[in-house]
């Protein structure tokens, strides 16, 4: 919705091309009825309505006859007109005697200039506002809307602040708070007993979410109550551009999450190494530092994959250089690090220093690639390299000759090991209003920055990646960390700043649920704290968590003690290897899940309401969480922690202890005794978890060794899962489809497997193996081709370290043909016949890997 003017809807085009991985599909309606001041419309199917009024303008979407959401119904509908500039108006005033009033007092009010400190805010337009209301009927529960350091659950607003979606670099933000952080996703999912729908704003300036729940009656007339539903507003509002909304009719959250990534795109693919994890601070000093912190590594043998540099590793933070005295020789550290099969990542900001000897400045310059101010001039600001411009990356010019910054014959010292970190990219600029850029900056095409501030980094993000994907000519995936972010940005990797405390700790499970169920899977926080020095028993925590969240990486400030997993003692140093080589136990667990969230929009790190939307209790829970449909982790994130209170869902599940194998009906809480080693992980019945059952220095060593199967019975005997295998780096499970894509079933006591889809292949020998397997006591025994026997164990979880019964497998399973997908013996086969439907009813349906952004079945 927009004015007359033309001026807004070409913003709109500029929004969608980047925000949008696709143009949204289009479906008829159908009208149904209606006179001369309403009109009913409905889809093909007849499931959804919607009931238009004029007057008052007034939409409601109606399902089975129930409105679950209503537009406009509490009127705050409203856009400001685009104005006369205030020169222009300010000579036909004077050519006019009379002056109206109404226009002196809105100068009066700042709406055409507002002043923050020194700095002087132009409306050439005037106020360009837009704002509209949403109810929606019947819920209490909203989610999404990041970044905000706050709970899951949004809150109401009511007299407070609301939640504001504008991207800063807040140092050290503070928690419990709804003021705007390093990135915004305008986007917002409301759940409750079945029904889920999401509300997607695309607009990219600075944006006011207010929300208020009315609860449904509970006292007063038996009529009223019967007839009372509880409602939850939700009051948009946006300093500019347009009206420009989608509605995600659900119904369940799966059904949301494919609906919003059919606009924006899926979660991109990423290289396997970069589900391993990350060692980074503010700064390795130089190449000797680098070595001595990588053979730190493999002398307290702990795996590792990538080693990160920050700003210090440039020549005067001049991006795309090197330090000579510190780094002279980078391609030489690079083979380092490449013979122990490792990589290498490297800082890259927007901001440029301004040096006519700066080869990269002085090429933006004379091409006129930087951000103007409102005078015309490029737009000058303080960042770490001292006086900057700012490249200008809503200009697609820029961003082609920034993607071609990244092949190796201009970006001297880069190897195809380097991949690259966009920070400051809010974009951050020490000295300015908020420290950030002025809003009435200019960018390509006579935007003003006010208009396109939320999504700046996310172009700088898409040209990072499009020059890591040019210079391997198309084949190598890349990877790219980014700060600032926008909905889309899903398509690289997300991470922030945070304090080193407990309470950072504990915010960082919520604020990733909300980014996971915004699109945004591959998300994680600073293990450690990124600002001040934690303590021993904190870092262990850290890295517990750390290992259970899909980026994990270890990340220090500049001022902070050095922190390598090493010099803490050794029992703190064994706690830590024992978190790391989990992680890179549960990699082919990983991988299946970012192959899943890559194809289906599932989100990895999953809260419970979203496998569980038909429990009450799980709405609001936020300290644990699902890891796809099989783990859920309860993160210990108190001090001197001796016992934690676990929630179990599922009336009808089975929960088993990952460590100790204890089991548990869901549908209760237990109190699970934890020591500093404990990591309170719990498998959930009827699931199959792969892994790797030897741990390496890092994934590369690891590419040979076998895989094994965790399998955890449900209470009917049965357990299901997949296994997704590739090369790991390149664009071949797309091009050439090469991949493996496997379902095992565990039925009767028969292992029996199949593929997922038709195509794929794998040129390699793979062998699995059962690890364990984990079933009530009442199992019969296992079928031939389980290998192996069912033995009882004690019932009792607390007085005994293995409950239920076990299965373990001493014998591979390997396939006698490379390009072969697994399967059981012809003997198993006719054993687990039976059963097999059974579990291909829990089965996902197969799935295709496809474009980005499309999401597609067979």
């Amino acid at each position: 919705m927009d004015e007359i003017h033309a001026r807004g809807l070409a913003l709109t085009a500029t929004a969608a091309a980047s925000a949008l991985a696709a143009p949204a599909s289009s479906g008829r309606l159908i009208s149904c009825s209606g006179d001369t001041g309403s009109l009913i419309l409905a889809d093909e199917k007849g499931d959804l309505k919607c009931h238009i009024t004029a007057n008052p303008f007034k939409v409601d979407l109606v399902s089975k006859e129930e409105v679950v959401m209503s537009i406009n119904a509490l009127g705050q509908l409203y856009f400001e007109h685009l104005q006369i500039p205030l020169k222009q108006r300010a000579t036909r005033e004077k050519e006019n005697a009379s002056i109206d009033t109404s226009q002196k007092n809105q100068e009066d009010l700042g709406l055409w200039e507002e002043k923050f400190g020194k700095f002087v805010d132009v409306k050439v337009n005037g106020p360009a506002s837009i704002g509209l209301d949403f109810s929606l009927h019947g819920f209490e529960h909203l989610y999404g809307i990041p970044q905000h350091a706050e709970s899951h659950q949004l809150k109401n607003t009511g007299d407070e602040d609301a939640y504001r979606l504008y991207n800063l670099d807040v140092y050290g933000y503070e928690i419990h708070n709804k003021m705007g952080i390093y990135g915004s996703v305008p986007y917002l999912l409301a759940h409750k007993l079945g029904r889920t729908l999401g509300i997607f704003w695309l607009n990219s300036s600075e944006t006011l979410v207010e929300i208020n729940t009315e609860p449904a009656v509970k006292m007063g007339p038996v009529d009223a109550k019967q007839n009372s539903r509880s409602r939850t507003d939700v009051h948009w509002m946006s300093e500019s551009g347009i009206i420009d909304v989608f509605l995600l009719t659900g119904p369940t959250p799966f059904d949301v999450f494919k609906q919003y990534s059919s606009l924006t795109g899926t979660q991109a693919m990423p290289p396997l190494f970069s589900l391993g994890y990350h060692q980074c601070r503010w700064n390795y000093e130089d190449e000797q530092d680098v070595k001595a912190v990588d053979a730190g590594f493999d002398k307290h043998d702990i795996p590792y994959d990538v080693m990160w540099l920050d700003i210090e590793h440039t020549e005067g933070k001049r991006y795309f250089t090197w330090d000579k005295k510190r780094f002279p020789n980078p391609k030489r550290m690079q083979e380092l690090l490449r013979n122990k099969k490792r990589k290498l990542v490297v800082i890259s900001d927007p901001h440029i220093k301004i040096d006519p000897d700066y080869s990269v400045y002085t090429m933006a310059k004379e091409q006129g690639y930087f951000v103007r101010n409102h005078e015309g001039g490029d737009f000058e600001g303080v960042c770490w390299p001292g006086l900057s411009s700012y490249l200008d990356f809503t200009n697609p010019k820029v961003r082609e000759w920034y993607s071609g910054l990244f092949a190796f014959s201009v970006y001297q010292g880069s190897t195809d090991i380097l991949y690259i970190w966009n920070d400051m990219n809010e974009p951050s600029v020490f000295r300015g209003p908020e420290q950030t850029m002025q809003k009435n900056a200019i960018h390509h095409g006579n935007w003003e920055h006010r208009e396109l501030h939320n999504i700046y980094g996310f172009y700088q993000q898409k040209a990072t990646a499009e020059g890591l994907i040019q210079r391997s000519k198309g084949k190598e995936r890349p990877f790219v960390l980014t700060r600032s972010f926008f909905a889309g940005s899903q398509k690289c990797c997300v991470d922030r700043d945070n304090r080193a405390k407990w309470s950072y700790l504990k915010i960082s499970i919520p604020m990733l649920l909300t980014l996971s169920v915004t699109g945004i899977s591959f998300c994680g926080a600073d293990v450690g704290g990124f600002v001040g020095d934690p303590e021993a028993e904190l870092l262990v925590r850290w890295y517990q968590a750390g290992a259970y969240q899909p980026f994990f990486r270890g990340h220090a400030t500049i001022n902070s003690k050095r922190r390598e997993p090493w010099l803490f003692g050794k029992e703190h140093t064994r706690l830590i290897r024992e978190a790391i080589r989990e992680r890179y136990t549960l990699l082919p667990y990983w991988y299946c899940l970012f192959y899943c969230a890559h194809v289906t929009a599932e989100p990895i790190m999953r809260p419970l309401w979203v496998e569980f939307p038909d429990e009450l209790e799980t709405f609001g829970v936020e300290d644990e969480y699902m890891l796809g449909s099989a783990l859920l982790v309860h993160p210990v994130t108190e001090p001197k922690a001796t016992v934690v209170d676990v929630f179990l869902p599922g009336s009808n599940e089975v929960w088993y202890d990952s460590k100790t194998f204890a089991s548990w009906e869901g549908a209760c809480t237990v109190k699970i005794p934890v020591a500093l080693g404990t990591i309170p992980v719990f498998q959930r019945g009827g699931s199959v978890v792969p892994i790797k059952t030897t741990v390496g220095k890092s994934t590369g060593w690891m590419t040979d060794s076998p895989y094994g199967l965790r399998v955890a019975l449900s209470t009917k005997g049965s357990a299901v899962g997949e296994l997704y295998l590739d090369d790991g780096h390149s664009f071949q499970y797309l091009q050439k489809q090469q991949f493996l894509h496997r379902k095992f079933c565990f039925c009767s006591g028969a292992q029996c497997t199949d593929s997922c889809t038709l195509k794929g292949i794998v040129g390699r020998e793979v062998a699995v193996s059962t690890e364990a397997g984990l079933g009530p006591s009442s199992m019969p025994p296992p079928g031939p081709s389980c290998h192996g026997s069912w033995f009882p164990v004690c019932r009792q979880p607390h007085s005994c370290r293995r409950c239920s019964h076990v299965l373990m497998v001493p014998a591979p399973l390997t396939p006698t043909d490379s390009t072969e997908q697994l399967g059981p013996t012809p003997a198993a086969s006719a054993s687990g016949a039976g059963a097999v439907s059974e579990c291909e009813q829990r089965l996902p349906a197969p799935i295709i890997p496809q474009e980005q952004g499309k999401v597609e079945k067979p």
